[in-house]
């Protein structure tokens, strides 16, 4: 897709607007430009009454759609949201003219759409004028609208119990037993590969041991914990216990919030292991089939069964686990309105106290992209109406949305949404996406993300640890030789840098 933008605007910001109408395009300005290449042209233009106004003419092939936006200035908007507003409501109206398909978030784009409702809530508006506000202003269909003011809801109510110069702690096992089709996370499978995983953790545990004292001398207090992947029982008995001994040996579990070791695969969960993590305190696990279609599973690349799954979770429940997370992604190729159904009544009957329903989202790196013609969906076709099925089925069985973000090229522009019992909220993943505090990371792939609130904003810097495990275990090792690795500062220089130009030490 080719832009041609004039005005000062994030030329990031618009493509994301397209990709709403445009699922899986690719913008270059290299781009060889054919007859059938959409084309937007984007002009933004500031008035003297403090007005903004955004022309939009959007082209494919010989069919062509114009829109104009104007908005007007106001003590609530800041010039950039005045901006980002009016070019994403003539970005809509022209793409909604051209297409007749009218986007479910509206003008939303961001990973976090409960923020805007969350804002509004916290300086007074109520619901319901929120939920008005978000349809009036951002053009969000009702449902949404309402799912968003839900999340912030809850949101906003769980997090009134959290302590003083709170903390999270993310450890990251980047490794499965298969990698899925639709997956580009950095998570390996090869024998080759599986073979660091020893060597791995001796690296991961100094790590832990480094992070968890930097928290005590900045008089943090830790109050979840996440252990992700990856698949982080592909561990073996013995790796896991020694994980688990180490951030038992570092902090006091018992004074957590909450300890979440995803399991995940259910092939990889044992009745040994589980027995394991509830020695070393994990109150939360996660068991995720994605669904209980067997050929869909096989055609995905998962390799277990739906009936792995009702073992793994019927161990997880003998283990003495009352909090239990099942992931189940709506829209998987091959996957039906009538498929998901079944597989969301038979979890549901389960009674976990968290269901998590993912939309299918098309990684550029996965491996489904080879060799097939098309599986970007503009609407969603079966997705919407598995999604708004979840939201609706949730509800009557006594489940809340607590926590929700969303992605690019999602099939129907549609969202991620973890359901929880009252009380039973993953607080960590609230932490997290609602960046509300510093959450310290361990691992390759893993990101520390420190954030200092100053009023009702957040500052926020991110470091990363080196995508791949043998980068990780380089970079480890080059440190423990003395080298600066390229005159990098270490992660503890930079988290001291942070703190201390934050005023927070």
């Amino acid at each position: 897709m080719k832009l041609h933008i004039t005005g000062d605007i994030n030329p990031y910001y618009v493509q994301t607007l397209c990709m709403v109408f445009f699922p899986g395009a690719k913008f270059s300005e290299s781009e060889v430009v054919t007859p059938q290449t959409p084309v937007l042209d984007l002009r933004m233009v500031p008035r003297a009454d403090g007005a903004v106004s955004a022309y939009v003419t959007l082209t494919v092939g010989d069919k062509q759609a114009e829109a104009v936006e104007t908005v007007p200035a106001r003590e609530d908007l800041t010039v950039a949201k005045q901006v980002k507003i009016a070019a994403g409501r003539a970005v809509f109206s022209a793409g909604k003219g051209m297409f007749r398909y009218t986007p479910p978030w509206g003008i939303l784009t961001g990973v976090r759409p409960a923020k805007i409702a969350a804002a509004f809530l916290q300086q007074g508006l109520g619901i319901n004028k929120t939920k008005k506000m978000l349809q009036e202003e951002y053009f969000l269909n009702p449902q949404k609208a309402a799912l968003s003011v839900a999340v912030a809801n809850t949101e906003l109510h769980a997090t009134k119990r959290t302590t003083d110069r709170p903390c999270s702690l993310y450890i990251s096992i980047p490794f499965c037993p298969t990698r899925c089709a639709y997956c580009s996370f950095v998570s390996y499978t090869t024998p080759r590969l599986l073979s660091l995983i020893d060597v791995y953790l001796e690296t991961l545990k100094a790590d832990i041991v480094n992070l968890c004292t930097l928290i005590k001398q900045l008089e943090l207090q830790v109050v979840t914990v996440y252990i992700g992947g990856g698949t982080p029982t592909i561990l073996n008995p013995a790796q896991l216990d020694e994980l688990l001994s180490c951030v038992s040996a570092q902090l006091d579990v018992s004074t957590l919030e909450e300890y979440t070791l995803e399991a995940g695969r259910p092939d990889t969960i044992t009745d040994e292991k589980l027995r394991i993590a509830r020695a070393h305190g994990v109150t939360r696990v996660s068991v995720n089939p994605q669904t209980l279609n067997d050929e869909i599973l096989r055609s995905i690349g998962r390799r277990h069964t739906a009936a792995q799954f009702f073992d793994a979770y019927q161990s997880a429940v003998n283990a003495g686990f009352r909090n239990i997370n099942v992931d189940l992604i709506a829209g998987l190729p091959g996957d039906n309105f009538s498929n998901f159904s079944k597989t969301l009544d038979t979890v549901i009957d389960l009674a976990p106290s968290n269901i998590t329903v993912h939309t299918f989202c098309v990684k550029k790196a996965a491996e489904l992209l080879r060799g097939q013609a098309n599986v970007y969906s503009r609407s969603g076709g079966d997705a919407a109406k598995c999604v708004s099925y979840s939201q609706l089925k949730t509800k009557f069985a006594g489940y809340k949305p607590y926590y929700m973000y969303r992605q690019k090229n999602t099939v129907g522009n549609l969202e991620n949404v973890g359901y929880a019992k009252e009380g039973a909220e993953g607080m960590y993943n609230i932490y997290m996406m609602e960046e509300l505090h510093t959450i310290f990371a361990a691992g390759a792939g893993a990101v520390t993300k420190l954030v200092a609130r100053e009023g009702d904003e957040s500052l926020i810097t991110r470091i990363f640890t080196p995508k791949y495990p043998y980068e990780y275990l380089r970079d480890a090792a080059l440190l423990r030789e003395g080298d600066p690795t390229r005159g990098k500062k270490s992660l503890t220089e930079q988290v001291f840098d942070f703190y201390q130009k934050n005023r927070l030490v």
